[in-house]
């Protein structure tokens, strides 16, 4: 088949989505609607990946833009003629691809679409119905967000839920012993870009909390976004940012080795669909103590894998790091959970959807 895969920018998703198209003998051709506004995929585009060179690509999606790249789009379209186009998220590309008039669309959630975008104002709402009500086949990571885009109109006979999914021979357990000296505490992990929807400021307010209390505590965090600047105001304004390492933006193939640093990951996000980071960390074995959104639920079991807080509240947070220290004995017991959890639900989920 020839297929026209739409996407904002280009990262590890898109990454190995054309990887897997690529292999799978189609003939892929990758157009990008905004291009990277920061680097946060270090490989390049797969080989045998046509990048499509167009009127988007350079700047963020603006309303205003919308005729001149559906008009472009469209051209592209007639040009290419593909056998399908699979488009996401929902009301940029999605809606793009519907109004170019092609058939058939593949349209893709990326969990913030229906978990935030949908609510940002009429505009974005009426986008995601109309694009939704006239893809031919929708797809998702997560069960939430296959509910919600029923709900929006898109018809359940023709959506697929299955997880991201990661490398389970890439992430795995720390061997025994695996380079972590007990002086350096315990550690705390979180790889959430610094965006409002991850919630890493909620982490920096609770981490304050417990290392005024705990001199044994410490924070990694990895990667970066627009509220760098304010969340180490947190940290400095705390009197701890000297407890936190800044990893910067981490290479696939390094993952492993800091997930295999912390003894807790961290996710404070306030929207998500199936996290890839969270499998990653499940797969790796470490427990797991992430906000209490439905899309999480659908990964951590309280007190069997891991742990849930209440979303946005640094003080209960806070007390769950507290409580996951104090009981760190058990967090090996705990991170088999969290192992075994990756792999049997990941499983489950594909095999229930067949």
């Amino acid at each position: 088949m020839k297929i026209i895969y739409f996407s904002l920018g280009y990262s590890t998703h898109d990454h190995r989505f054309l990887k897997a198209i690529s292999d799978g003998g189609h003939e892929v051709y990758f157009v990008q609607l905004e291009g990277n506004r920061r680097q946060v995929e270090s490989r390049a585009v797969p080989e045998h990946v046509n990048q499509v060179i167009w009127k988007g690509g350079k700047e963020p999606f603006r309303w205003s833009d919308l005729p001149a790249l559906t008009f472009d789009f469209r051209r592209l379209t007639k040009e290419i003629q593909p056998d399908l186009i699979h488009a996401g998220p929902i009301q940029t590309c999605g809606l793009i691809a519907v109004l170019s008039g092609f058939h058939p669309i593949l349209t893709m959630s990326w969990g913030f679409d229906l978990m935030d975008d949908v609510h940002k104002g009429w505009v974005w709402e009426f986008a995601t119905r109309y694009t939704l009500k006239r893809s031919t086949f929708f797809t998702s990571d997560a069960s939430v967000t296959k509910d919600k885009a029923v709900a929006y109109g898109m018809d359940s006979e023709k959506t697929i839920v299955f997880p991201w999914g990661v490398d389970l021979e890439h992430f795995r357990r720390r061997k025994a012993g695996g380079g972590r000296r007990k002086a350096e505490g315990f550690v705390l992990f979180c790889n959430r870009s610094w965006e409002p929807r991850y919630g890493v400021d909620v982490l920096a307010r609770a981490f304050v909390k417990v290392a005024r209390g705990r001199d044994d505590v410490r924070l990694i965090l990895l990667g970066g976004g627009s509220q760098g600047v304010s969340i180490r105001k947190i940290l400095q304004g705390g009197g701890v940012e000297e407890y936190v390492t800044f990893g910067g933006q981490i290479s696939q193939t390094d993952l492993p080795r800091w997930y295999h640093m912390a003894d807790l990951y961290i996710s404070p996000s306030h929207v998500d669909g199936s996290s890839v980071s969270l499998m990653e960390a499940l797969a790796c074995g470490l427990p797991c103590l992430v906000s209490d959104i439905p899309a999480n639920k659908e990964w951590v079991i309280e007190n069997e894998n891991g742990w849930l807080f209440r979303d946005g509240d640094a003080d209960h947070l806070a007390e769950k790091i507290l409580a996951a220290m104090n009981q760190r004995e058990n967090l090996p017991g705990v991170g088999r959970a969290s192992r075994s959890a990756e792999r049997s639900v990941r499983i489950g989920k594909r095999m229930l959807r067949r």
